[in-house]
């Protein structure tokens, strides 16, 4: 079995998920979009938006400042993409809906109480979509009451987002960010829903492919864990691919687990990529894997109380060079146009004016992409010194 070293696997996966690139010198357009799309696979969709939504952060990050309405043409003009529940709710690659449809209907989510004590209910809102044809949760005849103790949701909103992780219900577009329901068969280009079905075998083997080229390379729970799949299959469709030679499996220095290359990885001499990367961004958005890879110990501090965060809010790490340099809590302060930092730190060993002097320029890019006039560096962090200077 071949030996990998944890600098050889960490610059496999950076450039799998495309920053042994050069951002692009011209006007970013639909073809750039693609790219990045074909390797990372899917694009988390999350709430917050205290910077910005986080599924069009990896597009900046990967290409620079680019125009976002270009993500929402795609998905929701053009069907280049479509919303689903495969990390979590992601953007795909239409073409990838037969696989992920598969999975969906396989691997059902749990019904929670409500859903389960109001099934003629949750059944009637799929009956009057059909009927009525795109609609917000507040538009069904009977929205119904909140629900939730934390995040509130509509009675409706709860059952649509039931049938959306059941593959019944898709998205039809986002005005505002507030979600226009339809049948999936509506939202996915007819040509695309009308392929034939594959296997559960079949979704999973083409799941854990792809999540293998977005990796590079990774370990099975690290590939299951891309498109959420069951990890004991994973295990045996994994095996079976390496035996017929689809994937290679292959040992990095300091992990136990095996870990399977994909035939396509590339080895870059080195990485030069500087880039803010969101807390969803698939090359950190497992945790544990990043640890392993890059040594950075990262977990997102929105739900703990600010009193006990140890970095800040909403906390991003900077990636420089093949190194996960330092990290910084941002802010879109809108109404004062001006992007915070609110507090900056390096990581152990890096220096501190090498990390601000980068630093400086990716944040100066995010300002101007994000329509803001200027940055402010708050006092807070052992880079924020440094940082002020740069």
């Amino acid at each position: 079995m071949r030996e990998l070293s944890i600098d050889q696997a960490r610059r496999i996966a950076l450039a799998a998920q495309g920053f042994s690139d050069p951002r692009p010198r011209g006007r970013i357009d639909r073809r750039h979009l693609r790219r990045v799309m074909r390797r990372v696979g899917c694009l988390q969709i999350d709430a917050v938006n205290v910077l910005v939504r986080a599924h069009y952060m990896p597009l900046f990050s990967r290409l620079g400042p680019y125009r976002r309405e270009l993500l929402d043409e795609a998905t929701y003009a053009r069907g280049e993409l479509f919303e689903t529940w495969a990390h979590e709710r992601c953007l795909m690659p239409v073409e990838r809906w037969p696989l992920i449809r598969q999975c969906l209907q396989e691997n059902r989510p749990r019904t929670d109480g409500f859903v389960r004590e109001n099934m003629p209910y949750v059944n009637a809102l799929l009956h009057e979509l059909q009927q009525r044809g795109p609609m917000a949760a507040g538009e069904f005849e009977h929205p119904g009451a909140r629900r939730g103790r934390y995040w509130t949701s509509s009675e409706a909103t709860i059952a649509l987002n039931w049938h959306f992780r059941n593959g019944r219900v898709g998205v039809a577009a986002r005005p505002h960010f507030r979600r226009i329901y339809d049948l999936i068969e509506r939202v996915i280009p007819p040509v695309i829903h009308a392929q034939p079905q594959p296997t559960h075998d079949q979704a999973l083997r083409g799941l854990l492919l792809l999540a293998a080229a977005s990796h590079g390379l990774g370990t099975a729970r690290d590939l299951a864990d891309y498109y959420r799949l069951p990890i004991g299959p994973s295990r045996r469709i994994l095996a079976a691919l390496a035996d017929a030679g689809e994937l290679e499996q292959v040992h990095v220095a300091g992990w136990t687990d095996v870990t399977y290359l994909h035939p396509a990885a590339s080895l870059p001499r080195r990485i030069e990529a500087r880039a803010l990367l969101s807390p969803f961004d698939p090359l950190v958005w497992n945790r544990k894997r990043s640890e392993r890879l890059f040594g950075f110990h990262y977990r997102l501090e929105i739900y703990v109380p600010a009193a006990q965060r140890k970095y800040g809010y909403y906390v991003l790490p900077f990636l420089l060079g093949d190194r996960l340099a330092g990290r910084v809590d941002l802010k879109a302060d809108r109404k004062g146009s001006r992007l915070l930092v609110q507090a900056a730190y390096h990581e152990p060993g890096e220096n501190a004016d090498d990390v601000a002097a980068a630093l400086k320029e990716e944040l100066g890019s995010m300002a101007r992409w994000l329509d803001l006039d200027g940055v402010h560096v708050k006092r807070r962090g052992n880079l924020a010194r440094a940082l002020q200077r740069a």
